[in-house]
């Protein structure tokens, strides 16, 4: 039915409590899911032998020893048992909501990709996969919890294999940039660009940031982090679920039609941006005579 793909962070503390109930979530979706999890990170090999999870050690990385967002997803086309994969990050929560919604999709849409928003919690131990009603629970502290993020922050990514083959840049996966960058490729590939995000409870399991050497500022404004947004091109190749062509309800499928006004939206302000700030320079010298620029103010 599906494939899950995904690489970890290495399995210590926290995180590897968060991990594995991550891993076992997707195992309970369907009982022909497929999982594989890419990379050598402590661990790893260890958590794939006792879940009994498809294991793939070696993944191309930089010079800081980062993944590569491309050779995980061109291996997982390569590799996967399945017609649809989905990647997801390794602290995300998939409930039985991701089952139902899925094959609504796939039914609709030779060519998709269904995303959707997540939703934050805490969570600091191992979940009781025994009980049936975990998925009940989860998905009330979510509720409870009631953050559910914005339209840009995007950690499940399901499609049909052969979307992104060989296509996708050379981003590095853990650093910000590349799911905006899905998004935007399923929209200018003609791929239909599903939000499940009222029908899917996908729950992030907070953590923080001890993985990187400077925190949570060098995963969001490092120099990786900056090659990432580089190979964006700006607002050129980055869509969030704002531009979904696509609703997914719990009464079915709907057009979304707003995705015109906001990409309408997106291209006014980058191509009136550059002029502007030429305006602004050019009548600098006319607003400082007639006293229009205040003391104080920020140099435009």
């Amino acid at each position: 039915m599906i494939t899950f793909f995904s690489t970890p962070k290495p399995f210590a503390g926290h995180i590897d409590a968060i991990q594995r109930n991550a891993l076992r979530s997707w195992q309970r979706v369907h009982p022909d899911a497929e999982i594989i999890l890419f990379g050598d990170d402590a661990g790893a090999a260890e958590v794939c032998r006792e879940l009994g999870i498809r294991h793939v050690p070696q993944v191309r990385r930089n010079p800081h020893g980062t993944k590569y967002l491309a050779g995980i997803y061109d291996q997982a086309q390569e590799l996967a048992r399945h017609e649809i994969l989905c990647h997801v990050n390794c602290d995300i929560l998939l409930l039985d909501d991701f089952g139902a919604a899925l094959p609504r999709v796939a039914r609709q849409f030779d060519a998709f990709l269904m995303a959707g928003r997540r939703w934050d919690v805490d969570i600091r131990e191992p979940l009781d996969f025994n009980r049936s009603d975990w998925p009940a629970q989860v998905r009330d502290l979510a509720l409870r919890t009631n953050r559910q993020r914005p339209s840009q922050w995007v950690d499940y990514f399901a499609f049909r294999k052969g979307l992104f083959r060989e296509r996708i840049p050379e981003f590095v996966i853990g650093r910000p940039g590349w799911d905006n960058w899905l998004l935007w490729y399923a929209r200018s590939s003609g791929a239909a660009l599903v939000d499940a995000s009222a029908v899917v409870c996908a729950v992030h399991q907070n953590h923080d940031y001890g993985y990187h050497p400077e925190g949570e500022k060098g995963v969001w404004e490092g120099e990786e982090a900056q090659e990432n947004y580089k190979l964006l091109e700006g607002h050129r190749k980055f869509a969030t679920l704002e531009n979904a062509t696509h609703l997914l309800r719990a009464d079915g499928l709907h057009r979304n039609y707003r995705h015109w006004f906001v990409q309408a939206r997106r291209r006014a302000a980058d191509s009136l941006s550059p002029a502007w700030f030429r305006l602004l320079d050019v009548t600098r010298p006319i607003r400082q005579r007639l006293g229009l620029r205040k003391k104080g103010s920020s140099s435009v």
